[in-house]
């Protein structure tokens, strides 16, 4: 059940890098949401390969087909399946991998797990899997702007020692989308352009930060004791390829403070309970309470690079490997959209618990 995400608000994926499609079954949506196939390429063309001259330059438009649960725009409550079909294979470009164990990735465990793997681009373990993520959370979204009015806004703080200034609140998302890079400070976004073109060529990959709004989230999201909020996001931010690292609200930086300095105070504003600051991220106890909530995620530099590393081929013997392909020098551009995604999809699952909980009151 690896490849299914949810329960009221159910996503099973499925297909491979290579393969001739990947696709997304979206199971619990609610009738007569307005949903059209402009509403998911959308989301789609922000995480599609060859936007700009800092990512992979695979060439395909992700153009996403509904094949069902959608009836004259409206969805009919039934499973939503839909479809991308892959059309810029280049197999020739892992003969060298078929029985080598490239560095950092997923060939190995895949191979000791299975017996088997796909070698071209690493089958299920090739971030390609997650178009099924974006078009599912396309859909998540649209669920929780219609019943909440919830804003989920992404962004990339740090692309390897490249980091903006921090925002007070979430920005605007022009602002992300004005540069190829997705961080919302023009100067900054500039330094970590020309960081990530460097390293490409160097044939190197670098990492980085990406941050996260969720803004208008309802007070009472989250289930004691082991699906608290914090946690589901945790493990939807940590299941996100190249993901290595995971701080919500206060995060470590709150460890050094001490108590009085990090508790957050309740006050009284415009008629309703606040806190005067949001180190808890916007969750208390595993719940939300209606704050803004924050969170970071770690990526890691991409793991194929274009320069020569030690490894060993499947029967143990030492070799060297030079890998070939078109592979991303930095994920964190492309990650954006796909964090985004993770969130709606956490979101929709709790909104919907606390509407069935709710409405038996």
């Amino acid at each position: 059940m690896g490849s299914v995400f949810g329960t009221l608000f159910r996503v099973s994926t499925w297909g491979e890098s290579h393969g001739l499609s990947v696709g997304v079954v979206v199971d619990g949506c609610p009738a007569r949401l307005p949903l059209s196939v402009e509403d998911i390429q959308k989301e789609l063309d922000r995480r599609r390969p060859g936007q700009s001259d800092i990512v992979t330059p695979r060439k395909e438009a992700d153009k996403v087909e509904i094949l069902s649960g959608v009836y004259n725009g409206m969805t009919l409550g039934t499973p939503i399946a839909m479809e991308v079909r892959n059309t810029d294979h280049r197999p020739s470009a892992y003969d060298n991998v078929r029985d080598v164990f490239r560095p950092s990735h997923a060939d190995y465990t895949y191979t000791a797990k299975y017996g088997i793997r796909a070698v071209e681009g690493g089958g299920r373990s090739s971030a390609r899997e997650t178009i099924a993520r974006v078009a599912a959370g396309a859909i998540a979204r649209k669920v929780l702007a219609a019943v909440a009015g919830v804003r989920i806004v992404a962004y990339v703080e740090r692309v390897h020692d490249i980091a903006m200034p921090e925002l007070e609140s979430a920005p605007a998302e022009a602002d992300i989308e004005a540069t190829a890079v997705r961080c919302p400070h023009a100067e900054t976004a500039a330094r970590m352009i020309e960081r990530i073109k460097q390293v490409r060529s160097e044939g190197d990959s670098v990492g980085g930060i990406v941050r996260c709004h969720l803004q208008n989230v309802p007070v009472g999201l989250g289930e004691p004791v082991f699906d608290r909020l914090e946690a589901d996001l945790a493990k939807a931010m940590l299941s996100i390829p190249a993901s290595k690292g995971f701080e919500f609200g206060s995060g470590f930086a709150g460890t050094y403070l001490k108590g009085s300095e990090h508790n957050d105070v309740f006050i009284s504003r415009d008629g309703q309970i606040h806190t005067a600051t949001n180190r808890s991220g916007g969750v208390q106890g595993g719940i939300s309470n209606g704050e803004e909530i924050v969170f970071r995620v770690g990526f890691k530099p991409t793991a194929t690079i274009i320069q020569n590393q030690q490894t060993v081929d499947a029967q143990g013997n030492a070799t060297e490997l030079l890998a070939k392909g078109r592979h991303d020098p930095c994920v964190l551009p492309r990650a954006v959209p796909i964090v985004e995604s993770m969130a709606a999809l956490v979101l929709v699952e709790h909104l919907m618990r606390q509407k069935a909980q709710s409405g038996l009151m």
